[in-house]
């Protein structure tokens, strides 16, 4: 059994708090939105689920560091929690359903911080996905009533369902030309975005995805989730994790190829 089990059912509580709080204000009309300094919109309830997983750590694992979305990196030291209290704001202040919690623990190793737990959950889809290291990816509604993930066998690009986020990413990053090429030569496009390609990656639903630029909070959780399924997660670069600035996603066994038209 993995180490990281305590962590993993404390993870789950802090989904479970989060859970509660931004669904009482999911679609309230008196909703409160701001634009950051970057012109993506933070709503009130990205800030409090924050601050109630900040708590929560507070309390169960004083020493820990943490790094979330909203208020930044606090402590040192070679245990980390990243947070996304909202992944999928824009559809959330829409009242678009597909938005989520991330939680991730990363331990220091060779190289840097590496994800050893991830969970990802989604309460407006009634739907959630967790992973610890050497212990397998899973969904369902809790730790006891859950089915464990694996990736699909596709192995052929021309075979695969290839989800995105957005175009003008690539657009503006002068990748869209090998962006659309893997979209002619695929069986199936779809822009699900945010975490959802990642998760259905790991449900062995969608073959690959990528995205061209995330923040480290975007991709933590995924990364554990998507491995522990059987599949693979890098940067575009092709290196391993999540600390490339943007992702790909794959069932393992499209992976090089994925690569071969998104490199930058």
């Amino acid at each position: 059994m993995s180490d990281y089990h305590d962590d993993l059912r404390l993870a789950h509580v802090l989904a479970d708090a989060a859970d509660a709080a931004t669904m009482d204000r999911f679609k309230a009309l008196d909703l409160k939105v701001e634009t950051k300094p970057d012109m993506t919109p933070v709503s009130e309830a990205d800030k409090a689920a924050e601050e109630l997983i900040r708590g929560h750590l507070h309390r169960a694992r004083p020493r820990d560091a943490v790094l979330g979305e909203e208020f930044g990196s606090e402590g040192t030291g070679p245990r980390r929690w990243v947070i996304d209290p909202i992944d999928g704001t824009k559809n959330y202040v829409r009242g678009v359903p597909v938005w989520a919690t991330l939680i991730s623990l990363m331990v220091q190793g060779e190289g840097g911080y590496h994800p050893v737990v991830g969970l990802v959950s989604a309460p407006a889809l009634g739907r959630r996905w967790w992973a610890a290291k050497e212990s397998g990816a899973y969904t369902g509604r809790s730790l006891s009533s859950a089915s464990r993930l694996q990736v699909s066998r596709v192995g052929r690009i021309e075979d695969a369902s290839f989800a995105y986020s957005s175009l003008s990413g690539w657009e503006e990053r002068g990748m869209l030309p090998g962006f659309l090429d893997l979209t002619r030569d695929c069986w199936r496009t779809r822009g699900y975005g945010d975490f959802w390609p990642y998760m259905m990656v790991a449900e062995g639903s969608v073959d690959i995805c990528a995205e061209p630029e995330l923040s480290l909070w975007d991709m933590a959780a995924n990364v554990v989730i998507v491995e522990e399924a059987g599949g693979c997660f890098t940067g575009l670069d092709g290196r391993p994790g999540p600390h490339s600035g943007n992702a790909a996603a794959s069932n393992g066994v499209l992976h090089d190829e994925l690569l071969s038209y998104l490199r930058p």
